[in-house]
């Protein structure tokens, strides 16, 4: 008798590991035995939610007609309060009915987007490194990568460009700025324009992935995706409330842009899910109508926390440029530090020896070995903590 066996599909066995699996089993360790790691390996924000958002939320929860079903793009004044920030910020027109749409989260849209766009074979351009789903939501589609250099001029552009043309042609490009891991950003709406010039000659849809886009620092504006001529025609914008109004685990994100992608992503949703908890959604247009000033106040923490992290990294002889947006720091660590590991090694090596919590730039591709991702969520007093330890542990 043949032994018994599950066996899952096979788009879930072509993932690669987890890359973070053994750095998460030894922080937990760590922290089981009461030892104190400072942690900077994720993007999530430790400082509380806006009050009056919360308050919203226990007001709006109280009204029975908010505790059953939404409805699965969003409720209409959801995505009106989006629109009319699109307006506000970008100076964009949405249609609320047709070009907008509420996520659980912009990964989960992001991801249920390529489910919607991608048939079995099909591929995507992706700059590497990339923020992981940038990747994996593609191979769970049942699609595959063409991946370019991750830049953001002229020859990025002729990158993007090339790809296109390889057999098969691509469906999608994707892109993210201010991007996750490195922080780089592009000045204006040109990049995007040249972008949207080539997808439509190929006839090739683009995603720009915009989480950080009102995450930015010493007065610089990212610029939004649909500020740029054309953009509706080709591709849509997928914002979140997580990292602005430091609801990461609220989990609502947004996507807008063009009406036939988005119609695609609202049919896939409508047999996923029944919606946001009406009573979050409500909070949300709180959070977009009355919290710009705590989104100010955030970033100049973000700021100030970029700072010490900058200069204490110089110090110890990384290299890195000061970001202009994102939540995160990406730094270079000289070979001579290195001695040969990989970033990933190296970053068990910091947790071990240093007790600091950092992500390898490997987890994010080829291109991000030798680098590593810091996130700006500790307060100051314990990202100089951080900076002593490892300064310690390289001095060794």
């Amino acid at each position: 008798m043949e032994e018994f066996k599950i066996e899952p599909a096979q788009r879930v066995k072509s993932l690669p590991p987890y890359l973070f699996g053994k750095l998460n089993a030894l922080k937990l360790a760590k922290r089981q035995n009461q030892i104190d790691i400072v942690d900077l390996g994720m993007g999530n924000p430790l400082e509380p939610t806006p009050q009056i958002i919360v308050d919203k939320l226990c007001e709006a929860a109280q009204d029975a007609r908010n505790q059953r079903y939404s409805v699965s793009k969003g409720i209409y004044n959801i995505r009106l309060a989006v629109a009319l920030k699109y307006k506000r910020k970008w100076n964009v027109d949405l249609d609320p009915n047709t070009e907008v749409l509420a996520c659980v989260g912009s990964k989960e849209g992001f991801s249920h987007m390529c489910l919607a766009m991608l048939n079995p074979g099909d591929t995507a351009i992706v700059a590497d490194p990339a923020f992981p789903i940038h990747v994996y939501g593609v191979a769970l589609a049942g699609g595959s990568v063409v991946t370019v250099p991750l830049g953001n001029d002229q020859q990025s552009l002729d990158n993007i460009a090339l790809a296109c043309e390889s057999h098969p042609r691509p469906k999608m490009i994707i892109l993210n700025f201010p991007h996750n891991p490195t922080a780089m950003t592009v000045d204006d709406v040109s990049y995007f324009e040249t972008v949207i010039n080539i997808a439509k000659r190929f006839n090739i849809a683009v995603i720009h992935d915009f989480a950080y886009g009102e995450t930015c620092f010493d007065g610089y504006k990212p610029p939004s995706f649909m500020s740029a001529k054309g953009s509706k025609d080709v591709g849509v914008e997928f914002s979140t409330m997580s990292k602005p109004y430091n609801m990461a685990g609220w989990r609502v994100g947004f996507a807008v842009g063009n009406k036939e992608m988005l119609n695609a992503l609202a049919t896939v949703k409508g047999y996923y899910d029944y919606g946001i908890f009406q009573a979050i959604q409500i909070a949300c247009i709180v959070a977009m109508q009355k919290c710009d000033d705590d989104i100010d106040k955030q970033n100049l923490k973000y700021q100030n926390r970029r700072d010490v992290i900058c200069e204490g990294l110089t110090e110890i002889g990384w290299e890195v440029e000061k970001p202009r947006g994102s939540m995160f720091v990406w730094a270079k660590v000289p070979p001579e530090q290195l001695q040969g590991k990989g970033s990933i090694d190296y970053a068990m090596d910091l947790m071990e020896h240093a007790n600091v919590a950092i992500a390898p730039g490997r987890a994010f591709g080829e291109n991000g070995e030798d680098y590593m991702r810091i996130a700006l969520v500790e307060n100051e007093q314990r990202l100089r903590q951080a900076i002593r330890n490892i300064k310690r542990y390289v001095q060794k």
